[in-house]
Formats: C-alpha cells, sequence, structure tokens
C-alpha cells in the first residue's frame, strides 16, 4: 500500500495499538494527525515525533487540515459510539475504520506471525521481534507494549514480514490471515464482548482457521496446531528448567534437536513459555534455532512486564500489567520462585467493572497469597458503574492477608512504610503513570 501523503486522523491515538500503528504511518511519509481524552507519555512521544493531536473532542477542535473527505479515520473500540468526531466522519462519509482493519490492510501483502491468546500476546510478540532484529530480517513489528531499551512499540526493517499482536477484544483478530501464529492461553476474558467462555473459544477456533500455514498452540488448547510446552512433551517443549535470580536456565527440545543448558534473561516460566513459542515461530520463519536461542540471552524486555524498577537489599520493586486472575497468580508465582524468603505486598487496580464483577471470586483468591494487598478503585476504561461491583467489595472477599483500600495520592506514602522487601505493582489502567513518581520517591529517600 501507498501510504505516501495520504492524511490520517486516529481517534484514540493514544492507545498503545493505535500508537504503533500512527507511529508506521509516519515513517511510510503519511500526514497523521489524531485525538486522545488526555495527554500521556505516549501522547508525548507522539508529539515529538511531529503529530498534531487535540485533547478535546468537540467538532471544533478538529483541526482544519483533517475536515476533507479524503481523510481516512482510525479508531480504537474504546471509543463510544456517540463521539462527536466520529459521528462526523461517519456522517460525512470518510474512510472510517478500527484498528484491527488497518492492522489487516498493513499485513496483507507481507508474511504475517501473529501471536494471539488472553495472556502473554505482548511479551511474545516482543520477544518475536527481539529474534527477528538480531537475525537482521527484513521485517516491521507492532508491539502492545514499550520496549525497555529503545522506547517504541514499532520497529520497521523492512517488509518482508510483519510481527503483530492478534487481538480477540472486539474479534478484532479476524481481520487477519497470518502466514504464522500462536495462540498462548483461551482463559475466560472480554466476557462483555463474548457473553460466555463458549463464544469466547469459538471465535479462536475461526481465528486459527484463517492461518494460511502454521499454527503453534498451547498443548492443554482443544485446538489443532503444533504444540509447544514448558509442563510436559510436545512438538517444542522446554524441560529441566532452574530459575536464577537473574533469569530461567532450562534445556530446548525441538524436531530439529535438543539445545542443553541454554538461558532466558527474564523471569518467570510463564515467559519462558512466551519465549519458547516465539522462538518456534521464528524458526518455522526460517531462522536457524541454534541463533535463536543465542538471542534469548540479551532480550530486553517491555515495560510494565514483570519489569525490575528497583533491586535492593531492602527493597525490591516490581511493576506489571497483570489485570486477570490469571496473570495476577503467575506474577506471585514468580516472586515467590525468585525471592522465596522475603514477604510480598501488592497494589492492585482493577480493570473494568464487567471483568471485577466477572470473576470477582478468582481475583481474590489470586490477590490473597500475598502478604500485604493494597486495593485501587476500579479503572472504568470504556465501561459505566455496575451497581454492587467496588473495589471495597472485593475488599471484603480477601481473606488470609492485610487488605487496605487506599487512593492513588496515597501509594507514594504507604509504599515507603511497607516492611515488605518485594512490592509489585499490578494493573492495566492508569496506576502504570503512578509507578515512576514511586520509583523516584524511594530512590530519593535511599539517597
Amino acid at each position: 500500500m501507498n501510504f505516501k501523503r495520504q492524511t490520517y486522523y486516529f481517534i484514540g491515538i493514544g492507545g498503545i495499538g493505535m500508537s504503533a500503528i500512527a507511529r508506521y504511518l509516519v515513517l511510510q511519509g503519511a500526514h497523521v494527525l489524531g485525538y486522545d481524552k488526555m495527554p500521556s507519555l505516549i501522547t508525548d512521544s507522539m508529539q515529538k515525533l511531529g503529530i498534531h493531536i487535540v485533547f478535546d473532542e468537540s467538532l471544533i477542535a478538529l483541526p482544519k487540515s483533517v475536515n476533507s473527505i479524503e481523510t481516512q479515520v482510525i479508531y480504537t473500540p474504546a471509543i463510544p459510539d456517540t463521539h462527536p468526531q466520529l459521528n462526523f466522519y461517519l456522517n460525512q462519509g470518510n474512510r472510517v475504520v478500527k484498528r484491527a482493519q488497518i492492522l489487516g490492510d498493513l499485513t496483507r501483502d507481507t508474511i504475517c506471525l501473529a501471536v494471539a491468546g488472553t495472556h502473554g500476546k505482548t511479551t511474545t510478540t516482543a520477544i518475536l521481534t527481539h529474534l527477528f532484529q538480531q537475525s537482521e530480517a527484513s521485517f516491521t513489528s507492532f508491539v502492545g507494549g514499550i520496549f525497555q531499551d529503545s522506547k517504541t512499540n514499532m520497529l520497521s526493517h523492512g517488509n518482508e514480514y510483519t510481527l503483530v499482536e492478534a487481538d480477540e477484544f472486539d474479534r478484532s483478530f479476524l481481520h487477519l490471515n497470518p502466514t504464522i501464529a500462536c495462540i498462548t492461553s483461551i482463559d475466560a476474558d472480554h466476557l462483555d464482548v463474548y457473553n460466555d467462555a463458549s463464544s469466547l473459544r469459538d471465535t479462536y477456533r475461526e481465528f486459527a482457521s484463517q492461518v494460511k500455514e502454521t499454527l503453534f498452540v498451547e498443548k492443554n488448547i482443544p485446538i489443532a496446531g503444533l504444540t509447544y510446552s514448558v509442563s510436559e512433551k510436545a512438538d517444542y517443549y522446554i524441560d529441566n528448567i532452574r530459575p536464577l535470580s537473574t533469569g530461567v536456565q532450562f534445556d530446548l527440545n525441538t524436531p530439529e534437536g535438543v539445545y542443553e543448558n541454554q538461558f532466558f534473561n527474564q523471569l518467570g516460566v510463564h515467559n519462558l513459555s512466551n519465549a519458547l513459542v516465539a522462538l518456534a515461530m521464528a524458526s518455522k520463519a526460517g531462522i536457524p534455532v541454534a541463533d535463536l536461542v543465542k538471542s534469548l540471552t540479551n532480550f530486553p524486555g517491555v515495560e510494565r512486564r514483570l519489569q525490575v524498577l528497583i533491586d535492593r537489599k531492602d527493597r525490591v520493586l516490581i511493576d506489571d500489567y497483570a489485570h486477570h486472575p490469571t496473570e495476577i497468580k503467575a506474577v506471585y508465582e514468580t516472586l515467590n520462585t525468585s525471592f522465596p524468603e522475603d514477604h510480598k505486598c501488592v497494589v492492585f487496580q482493577p480493570h473494568l467493572y464487567s471483568r471485577t464483577q466477572d470473576f470477582m471470586n478468582e481475583f481474590a483468591a489470586a490477590l490473597s497469597l500475598f502478604d500485604r494487598v493494597y486495593l485501587l478503585d476500579i479503572y472504568p476504561a470504556r465501561e459505566l458503574p455496575i451497581l454492587g461491583v467496588t473495589s471495597t467489595v472485593l475488599k471484603e472477599m480477601i481473606l488470609g492477608t492485610q487488605v487496605e483500600l487506599i487512593s492513588k495520592e496515597e501509594m507514594g506514602v504507604k509504599l515507603n512504610l511497607v516492611k515488605e522487601r518485594i512490592v509489585a505493582i499490578l494493573g492495566a489502567g492508569d496506576v502504570g503513570a503512578e509507578v515512576e513518581k514511586i520509583k523516584l520517591k524511594m530512590m530519593q529517600d535511599e539517597a
């Protein structure tokens, strides 16, 4: 596709997926502008690229340069149907598409590698991107997170391959027809969209049917494909796992052979599973396994994915995007393996009223594993409140540990006073914006 001199207006440009596409279009010579609800670190970085962004949804705020019928409009599903700017373009007859549709356009004429699954999409896509980058392949990658080293969510080194997250929300991934894909997990989630787990599984099966050549599935997933596992034998599997303070040592078993005593520089068996399927996908794309295992030793990591912000004798501060009970449990298990002798404190911001309602018992069980729990109010995102669904209700269900409901403004003070050495801050809402402040406060207090 030719994007040069085309005009694109992004409604919700500050979203992690939206911003990656915006970066790419700018690189291709397109004229990109956008709207978002409020400024953020992402919108700041967009503006540094020369992208004009407005933070007012009114029609008056629309730049004159995007009023034309020729402007192509890309919007995120998080934008409500009542949004004035969205409706202006729909009524005018502009081409208006969701983010997933433009991603389908971008990948159509490439060899597309897509990562699907309830958990692990961002980390797996990031590892896959790192493996391709180390191989010097021709690729463009759209990642749902920020690399810790390059501080970007889009890398472009050619157009032979495209590496993307296949997002199940709003059935977005059905716009993709990948050459190679994986499904990492199919836990119930987004039940506000799918109504029940059965509908979610059916949609994943539909996605699987659209894969052109090779599908990898975690072994316990009942969908046909090449299997992978970190707990039992499969087409690609890992055994002899030895957790270390700096990562994980393991033996890799592939159809091409066995690779003993390998090392991945990230904590957590769940991250090792992500690395395994990323390696399998890259191998199927033609990169030698021997080269891939070497590249796993220096993966830079993704912001807010088990990111260690402080590592001192008296304090370890971890930041993670975990917003589902399975993810919270995985974080705890990783911390308990890496720091078995230390007490652990968690700050959790629930994300969405519907998700909190659907998994109230599971959230309570996962959070009760920690020695101390601080709960923030529910981050509503796109939703209106649901009667009877509050952090206060969740607090009363967390048993066997110390639980307190706090505000974001109290976090810094509370966390500076806790006796627990390990502190994890979890959530997919705006809690991440507070983490850097807390980190700086802790570092200042140490000094």
